[in-house]
């Protein structure tokens, strides 16, 4: 008889740390029919898309083929998150208390009798979020992770982009679909009425989520995908980066956010990156050409590439200064005379109001590769110059390359939408750096968004800050430009679920009005771009 995987449901497992009982799904190896094969390594999955049903119309993100390659060897622990599927308990995703959960099915997955005491953990996107959190806190048994287009940082990745928030972040519910609405929100905890309610990284709500990425020690393979620009790819990049791990990789992919985690491709491991020492440390995908959106066949057509390390070490970082007649420039403007360039604050996709600035065409090609910085001197005119109170300015930044026949050139986004190079966002009375901190770095700055952090915004002052904007890549050949825009009223060509237009974190009185780019003596504009010169 052939190997196969017998399926075995645990329907009284007692959690007594948390007073709660779980239902999980364990596959256990074996050879014929009995008896069952013992003392293998354990794969374990725990999150909200549901074990054996598919939440919302969504993939299942943890049966990939990671999950059947030498499946006769090991062993698969799923579990259904506290309050989804059946398992019992307050729904209340991301929180330190699935982290806790996530922990124990860890420590209990290692102490079973068919395990050989080595845990692996792998998923993609909230599966592979979870993974970060919990390897830092070191659990007994965990050999292993593989987070695939997971964010690291639940502020910074996912929720507010450079303090200011998103509208609408995916929710769930229980499966118990029958039960009357009302109790259904009262066994959960709605994420986008906690996000919008709490602003700073230092409220209990954010804070309780926080962890140290240095004390992550295993083996780790960060999946990071070059087209997911809004949520998961800053996280897989920062996590990869600071994680306390002596062995780890980082891989750069294209292609929508579900589907590589399914191809035997992508999973087969061929080169050997769980081998010690026999790759790079950093394999990418590098973009070049037109090879349209949506397309894998297309894009598995891009030139693989390994690196040394992350950044790449040869990068040049080299300031384009944003001139007031709409121009990006390698020269610093000689201005004598201060100019403005104005938009309104609060436009729309609909109506939109922006400023661009644009390079002149390549005169050869150019890799750019690695994280974007842009100073701004910026100000506010309030719509109501009598207007008393605070005032802001969001500033939504999005790098754009176009071709030749003027047109936009777009990459494959999360859903397969079409996406742009890279975006960045500041709401500036956030902009105090944390110089002292060891992530802040020349090209990269560090801010903490704690609440004794906010600086005052008054009206015509300039301020000048840094506005980060997420890493990039691609080849932009000969002749062909990079754009630079500003929409301060809302992010361009997202989809809805990254708007921003709650009038509780965005309050028209305190943002409507002008913004103002100003140049002259003394005030810098320019977009640093991390430019990869060719191998020797």
């Amino acid at each position: 008889m052939a190997t196969t995987n017998a399926i075995k449901d645990l329907l009284v497992t007692h959690d007594a740390e948390n007073g709660l009982l779980f239902e999980k799904n364990i596959s256990i190896p074996r050879a014929g029919t009995f008896p069952i094969r013992c003392n293998f390594p354990v794969l374990v999955t725990y999150g909200p898309y549901g074990k054996t049903y598919h939440t919302r119309s969504m993939l299942n993100f943890v049966d990939s083929p990671f999950s059947e390659v030498n499946a006769e060897h090991k062993s698969k622990y799923s579990a259904d998150e506290r309050g989804l599927g059946k398992s019992p308990g307050l729904l209340d995703t991301m929180s330190k208390g699935t982290g806790e959960c996530l922990f124990n099915a860890v420590e209990r997955a290692a102490e079973q009798s068919w395990s050989s005491g080595k845990v692996g953990l792998l998923g993609i996107s909230y599966y592979a979020g979870s993974q970060w959190r919990v390897a830092a806190r070191q659990p007994k048994g965990l050999a292993a992770i593989i987070p695939w287009e997971g964010m690291s940082d639940y502020y910074r990745d996912r929720c507010r982009h450079g303090v200011s928030s998103r509208t609408h972040l995916l929710g769930f519910d229980t499966i118990e679909r029958d039960l009357p609405l009302e109790i259904l929100a009262a066994n959960r905890r709605d994420q986008n009425e906690d996000n919008v309610n709490n602003c700073f990284r230092d409220e209990e709500y954010y804070s309780s989520k926080e962890f140290n990425l240095e004390d992550i020690k295993v083996p780790l393979l960060s999946m990071a995908n070059w087209g997911g620009i809004l949520l998961h790819l800053r996280g897989n990049m920062e996590g990869y980066t600071w994680a306390g791990s002596q062995f780890k990789h980082l891989r750069f992919i294209t292609d929508r956010h579900d589907l590589p985690f399914y191809y035997h491709d992508e999973v087969e491991d061929t080169v050997g990156w769980s081998i010690p020492g026999k790759v790079s440390p950093v394999s990418m995908v590098v973009q070049k050409g037109y090879e349209g959106f949506n397309n894998p066949k297309a894009e598995a057509l891009y030139e693989c590439r390994e690196e040394s390390a992350w950044p790449i070490p040869r990068t040049q970082y080299i300031k384009y200064h944003l001139v007031s007649g709409g121009s990006l420039s390698t020269s610093a403007p000689s201005q004598s005379q201060e100019m403005t360039i104005s938009c309104q604050a609060l436009g729309s996709l609909e109506k939109p109001e922006l400023v661009q600035f644009s390079t002149a065409p390549m005169d050869q090609n150019t890799e750019i590769t690695g994280k974007v910085i842009a100073r701004l001197s910026v100000s506010i005119a309030p719509e109501d110059p009598s207007s008393v109170g605070e005032k802001d300015i969001d500033l939504f930044l999005t790098l754009r390359y176009i071709a030749t026949s003027g047109d936009e050139v777009h990459y494959t986004g999360t859903a397969g939408d079409p996406v742009p190079l890279a975006k960045g966002w500041l709401r500036i009375s956030m902009h105090k750096v944390d110089k002292k901190n060891p992530k802040n770095q020349s090209h990269i700055p560090h801010r903490n968004y704690f609440l004794p952090d906010v600086q005052e915004v008054k009206a015509g002052q300039v301020y000048t800050m840094d506005v980060e904007i997420w890493p990039m890549n691609v080849i932009a050949e000969k002749v062909e430009e990079l754009c630079l825009k500003h929409l301060p009223g809302i992010p361009e060509g997202v989809e809805s679920s990254n708007t921003r237009t709650s009038e509780v974190d965005k309050p028209r009185s305190k943002f409507a009005g002008m913004n103002n780019i100003h140049f002259g003596p003394g005030l810098e504009n320019y977009v640093t771009l991390p430019i990869v010169p060719e191998k020797e």
